[in-house]
């Protein structure tokens, strides 16, 4: 009889030790702002812990563990791209939504499919910078302060003391202490914003932004990844003009210029690709829009071919961008569409085997929509009410009235087209319309959302079926 296979030793670390969230506490989290669908928030939640999972093994081990992508399947406004989206805040992982529909085959019109990897370096590498520019500004702030202060009061520029004869030492040490003692007067006065209207004569580095190149024809520089306004400004020789500005502009300027000089962009770079390597996830939306027919002419023949540019991404391949080269072996795919005409089993073959975890996710029913209105942290009661707040208007909303807009919600996506959740917007928005139009006016009043107001708000549109499928 065969030995049970035994797991890779791979630390002294037990689960309960990894860091992160449990599986549960992600769901938890993500409860917090999507109403039900318990099976996609479970399956996203182990797809989120086996990452914590896979960075405790050794680096050959890690290299083998891919992750497994998944495929949503429901109706819109159900929450799809939601779980995602709130996913990548959970790990603050660097994530991108992608309509599949908007790119095509090589050789068609429309986006490379690479552009997906570059969009999300790009971001990667802007969050990083800005995380790196929280870190330094301090800094920055007291090395422009330093700056500031050289513009209000010269620093000593008086020759040493061998070079001038009949003069005392202690007159040095004096001059000196003087230009101290101003220097910190001044330093207090810009503390204090005592000094913010005075101005200043500053260099200012001009930047060749009104350069105008010719691109021929054919050359996709995005495709390729190559900022041409980047190459051009590297390549001609930056000048600077003096301008005058008050001390106000001249902290910006000067605060911003120190930022520059303190960040490591090589290092920025390298840890947001390894950012994209290791925790990217890809939202890749619509992709039932992409499903093919074999009708051998039409759009149809581009949809399989963007099927067949998406594998090698999915499968994990190496793509070329303006920061170097990126690896996707281990960015997450999240794939998700309604599929009413169609079925993820006409996907491609080696497509679907890349996706191998499908989860539906559930039409909302009434009592959803009513959760929905009350539960979440931001929920849409919540948004509106704040909104209305900044006017000093207090909006009310009754236990009634949110049955009520819950019910309506229903029926008409029963009865019209059903956009999910989305429908609520849409109702929220024709009930409030007169209270957010007349709100200035009506500060320091409260207005109370019951069951007979939805009523008298909808009811016109309701009625008229026809109406209703244009407003809502």
């Amino acid at each position: 009889m065969a030995e049970p296979l035994q797991p890779m030793q791979c630390s002294e670390q037990t689960e309960s030790a990894l860091p992160g969230l449990t599986p549960k506490q992600i769901v938890e989290e993500l409860d917090k702002y999507i109403i039900g669908q318990d099976d996609a928030k479970k399956a996203v939640a182990i797809a989120l812990r086996n990452r914590a999972r896979r960075r405790m093994l050794d680096a050959e081990m890690q290299e083998e563990v891919y992750p497994k992508n998944i495929i949503m399947i429901g109706p819109t406004g159900v929450g799809k791209t939601e779980i995602a989206r709130r996913l990548a805040r959970l790990e603050e992982a660097p994530f991108i939504k992608v309509e599949a529909s908007k790119f095509t085959e090589v050789g068609y019109v429309g986006r490379d499919v690479e552009s997906i990897i570059r969009d999300l370096v790009e971001m990667s590498v802007t969050r990083e910078r800005a995380k790196k520019t929280v870190e330094c500004h301090t800094l920055a702030e007291e090395s422009a302060e330093e700056r500031l202060l050289d513009l209000l009061v010269p620093p000593n520029l008086v020759r040493p003391l061998a070079t001038i004869e009949n003069r005392r030492e202690d007159d040095y040490q004096d001059q000196n202490a003087r230009l101290k003692t101003t220097r910190e007067r001044f330093r207090q006065m810009l503390r204090d914003g005592k000094l913010e209207d005075r101005m200043v004569e500053l260099d200012v580095q001009e930047r060749a932004s009104n350069v105008v190149v010719g691109v021929p024809p054919g050359i996709g520089f995005e495709e390729l990844g190559i900022d041409l306004k980047e190459m051009v400004e590297k390549i001609m020789p930056s000048k600077k003009k003096r301008k005058s500005m008050n001390i106000a502009e001249a902290r910006q300027i000067l605060i911003q210029e120190e930022v520059d000089r303190l960040l490591d962009m090589d290092q920025i770079v390298h840890e947001a690709i390894d950012r994209v390597e290791q925790s990217g996830i890809v939202f890749l939306d619509e992709i039932d829009k992409i499903v093919g027919r074999d009708s051998g002419s039409g759009p149809d023949v581009s949809r399989s071919g963007v099927q067949r540019d998406i594998l090698p991404l999915v499968e994990g391949s190496t793509v070329f961008t303006k920061y170097g080269m990126v690896r996707t072996d281990h960015v997450l795919f999240i794939a998700a569409g309604a599929f009413h005409g169609s079925s993820p089993s006409e996907l491609i073959p080696e497509l679907q085997g890349r996706f191998p975890i499908r989860v539906e996710l559930n039409d909302l029913d009434e009592e959803d929509f009513k959760r929905i209105l009350i539960e979440p942290k931001n929920s849409l009661l919540r948004q509106y009410a704040a909104l209305l707040d900044t006017e000093k208007v207090v909006i009310e909303f009754t236990e009634d009235g949110v049955e009520e807009m819950a019910q309506m919600a229903a029926e008409l996506n029963r009865e019209t087209e059903n956009i999910g959740a989305r429908r609520l917007h849409t109702i929220l928005e024709s009930i409030l319309k007169d209270v957010s139009y007349e709100a200035p006016d009506l500060a320091g009043q409260t207005v109370k959302i019951d069951a007979e107001y939805v009523k008298e708000k909808l009811s016109g549109i309701v009625a008229d079926t026809d109406l209703s499928r244009y407003i809502l």
